[in-house]
């Protein structure tokens, strides 16, 4: 078996889909899962961007499903995390708008960020370090994001709900224990391209459609400029497609070196 073979069927991509019937099978699963856990609801963290956009989509369809079939109120929050000023916060908004999500809070984590990244400099002097470097402020921001999802989903009994899929998890292009760690992640299984085409069936925003994919980690940061590789390689690639080469190889690479972001602690 070829590595491109293994790699599909380890994150277990199709090469086609029908849209609505992905829609129908996640949302169910949603469904399930809330149910069989007990809790009252999910939690998304809403970035602007097309892949939280789908996720809360689904979330709020499975929540008020099961809200309509049961008689109790379960609820989609969707929580806005921008860090200091947040150029493309409307499209957070426009978002929430767009699945009338009831419950959507901001959360702005700079002061926390800052006093994070405050503490850690404190201590790079003895380790022979001027400073952190902007990947790990980065990181610290995706953590702190976490930790304030996670304050609100335990206090309301929600689930966090993450927004990887096969696309990000062939590159590790994730913060471990930031916007990786999660209760749940319906976009499992999807490529960029497939999760757009749930996007235009669920009626996500067109300005969220047209925006270059982004972390938001730092200053003008995007993910295909980051990774050097197009999310139309990596969706052909994923889907069983001959592209370049050198593409293929540098994916295959970002897979080797970004395995211990998807397996399991490693222990005796």
């Amino acid at each position: 078996m070829s590595m491109q073979q293994q790699i599909i069927d380890d994150l277990k991509v199709q090469p086609t889909i029908e849209p609505d019937a992905e829609i129908r099978k996640r949302v169910d699963f949603l469904k399930s899962y809330i149910e069989k856990s007990g809790s009252n609801g999910l939690l998304i963290a809403i970035s602007g961007g097309i892949d939280s956009a789908v996720a809360a989509g689904l979330c709020k369809r499975a929540t008020d499903e099961l809200s309509e079939s049961t008689g109790k109120e379960y609820k989609t929050v969707g929580v806005f995390q921008p860090y200091g000023s947040q150029v493309d916060i409307h499209d957070s908004y426009a978002t929430a708008e767009a699945f009338d999500l009831k419950y959507k809070v901001e959360t702005n984590v700079q002061k926390g960020v800052d006093a994070i990244e405050e503490i850690v400099n404190s201590v790079m002097p003895q380790l022979e370090q001027e400073a952190i470097t902007p990947q790990a402020k980065g990181n610290i921001k995706a953590r702190t994001r976490m930790v304030v999802q996670y304050g609100i989903a335990n206090a309301l009994n929600l689930l966090v709900v993450g927004t990887d899929h096969a696309s990000e998890a062939i590159t590790g292009f994730f913060t471990k224990y930031g916007d990786g760690a999660v209760d749940i992640t319906p976009l499992s299984s999807l490529n960029k391209r497939q999760v757009r085409e749930l996007a235009s069936h669920l009626g996500v925003p067109q300005s969220i459609l047209d925006k270059a994919p982004t972390a938001g980690l730092w200053e003008n940061q995007t993910d295909e400029t980051e990774l050097g590789i197009s999310y139309a390689d990596n969706s052909d690639y994923l889907e069983g497609k001959t592209i370049a080469p050198a593409v293929a190889e540098k994916l295959e690479s970002y897979y080797k070196r970004t395995a211990h972001k998807r397996d399991p602690i490693p222990g005796i």
